[in-house]
């Protein structure tokens, strides 16, 4: 067998001899081998960031923007690269992988460019009697190193939205990668790697979940930002209230379908697509759909022919739509939460034979209230239909969730469009497609049990740095 592959100390390659072996969820055959870090590994990684926290926080902006620059180019020449071993690691079809290659290649260079211009405000203060002549000069200065823990289901761009943010705003940062994944994470090590960053700038390090446990109450790591399940989430926001952290979380995506909507084909197309797409594990993945009465006897059958027509199978094929879940463990819960809503009246339209870690893609409807594939995260290709009188009940029903993350309405009426984006309890909704639209530029986040904070690299760097206030006195604009 190879060497295995190293994971990264204070920018530093090292192996251990506790072995990971990374399968692929669709076959079993093995990926790649590397190793979880040393207690010993992880303390210099925390130390050396701790020791370059003013260091990298006072690179210049130029010196920032090149590395992050250079990883968003050699990304891009690697393409074809890191999107099979995407595909090998983690059962995302190759057309997804590729796509998701491509927007961390976005991230990186988006990364580059706010660096360069993240520069800060000016206030005049003279809008008071007592402070004429006063300006405050206001900027975002780094809260200090970051830890960075990331999800398999897009095991190169979430990366990227930790790593890229962080170095932009001048902050060391140690990404924790998911454990079925590791291996895209320590490519990206490789890339930074080749730049010129300080030594313990950055550290990518696989551990163990008792040794995460330990490093999430460092004192040393001020920032915490974490992507993955609300349970875990919220227990590392409540057991650290002192420290800054971010949650993106669960969610379990609504679409609203309003009366005035034409293309009723071309909206069940989407759905079917993005309900389904990577077997359903994306957070913002359509899970909920609410059609109006008007248009619901169109709008679903269309649906249940586009889910139907959809190509399942080997995730390297370039014409697999649904690829496998991450593992047995996952594809179970998803089988038993479909089953468990047949069995209380749900209406299975299509989908739910099971293949190893595959199901092919269910549609549901009649579903009752409670059942876990309404009230829960079903993080698999599932979608769940139900007929509203009104856009008004469409709106009570998607909000009647614990999550909320993002939105979908497919309407023309821009009032029906202004209506909902006020009243849906989401962070974010987009009018006219799916909410699974994400530009990885604009804020990214949700409300209720969908976390805390933005991602999309200048919300994380405001929210990586806080605000320092320098006033300059008698000072003539």
């Amino acid at each position: 067998m190879s060497q295995p592959v190293p994971y990264w100390v204070a920018g530093k390659p090292r192996t251990s001899d506790s072995p990971v072996t990374v399968r692929s969820p669709y076959d079993a055959a093995v990926t790649g081998v590397t190793s979880n870090a040393t207690a010993a590994d992880i303390e210099e990684a925390v130390a050396a960031a701790a020791a370059v926290r003013d260091e990298v926080a006072a690179l210049p902006a130029h010196v920032r923007a090149d590395a992050l620059d250079h990883v968003s180019r050699r990304l891009d020449e690697r393409l074809d690269e890191v999107a099979a071993l995407i595909t090998a690691e983690s059962g995302k079809p190759i057309t997804w992988a590729r796509t998701e290659v491509t927007r961390a290649v976005a991230t990186f260079r988006w990364g580059a460019e706010e660096a360069r211009r993240f520069s800060g405000t000016v206030q005049r203060l003279d809008t008071d009697p007592g402070s004429e002549g006063r300006v405050a000069l206001v900027r975002q200065v780094p809260r200090g190193p970051v830890l960075g823990i990331t999800p398999f289901n897009f095991p190169v761009n979430l990366v990227a939205h930790k790593l890229a943010p962080a170095i932009a705003a001048g902050c060391p940062v140690i990404i924790k990668p998911a454990p079925a994944t590791p291996l895209s994470a320590l490519l990206l090590g490789e890339l930074l790697a080749e730049t010129d960053l300080p030594a313990g700038a950055w550290s990518v390090l696989p551990m163990t979940n008792e040794q995460i446990a330990d490093l999430v109450g460092d004192p040393r790591l001020p920032v915490i930002s974490f992507t993955g399940s609300d349970a875990v989430g919220w227990r590392i926001n409540d057991s650290h209230p002192r420290k800054h952290v971010l949650l993106e979380l669960g969610g379990n995506a609504p679409v609203i379908v309003a009366p005035d909507w034409a293309d009723l084909d071309g909206a069940a197309a989407r759905v079917a697509a993005f309900g389904t797409h990577q077997a359903g594990q994306s957070c913002v993945s359509v899970q909920r759909v609410y059609a109006h009465t008007d248009v619901y006897d169109e709008f679903v059958p269309a649906l249940v022919k586009y889910v139907r027509g959809l190509p399942t199978g080997d995730p390297a094929h370039p014409a697999t739509h649904v690829g496998p879940l991450i593992n047995a463990d996952a594809a179970r819960r998803v089988s038993d939460w479909v089953a468990d809503a047949v069995t209380r009246g749900a209406t299975l339209l299509t989908g739910g034979r099971t293949n190893g870690n595959a199901i092919d893609p269910v549609v549901l409807a009649d579903v009752p209230a409670g059942c876990a594939v309404v009230t829960e995260e079903v993080f698999g290709p599932v979608i769940v239909v139900e007929r509203v009188a009104s856009v008004d009940e469409a709106i009570a029903t998607a909000n009647r969730s614990r999550y909320g993350l993002q939105a979908g309405v497919f309407t023309h009426d821009l009032r029906v469009a202004a209506y909902a984006t006020a009243k849906l309890q989401v962070g974010g909704v987009v009018i006219g497609d799916v909410p699974t639209y994400r530009a990885d530029q604009m804020p990214y986040g949700g409300v209720k049990d969908s976390g805390v904070g933005r991602e999309g690299v200048q919300s994380a760097m405001l929210d990586f740095t806080e605000p320092k206030v320098m006033v300059l006195t008698e000072f003539v604009a």
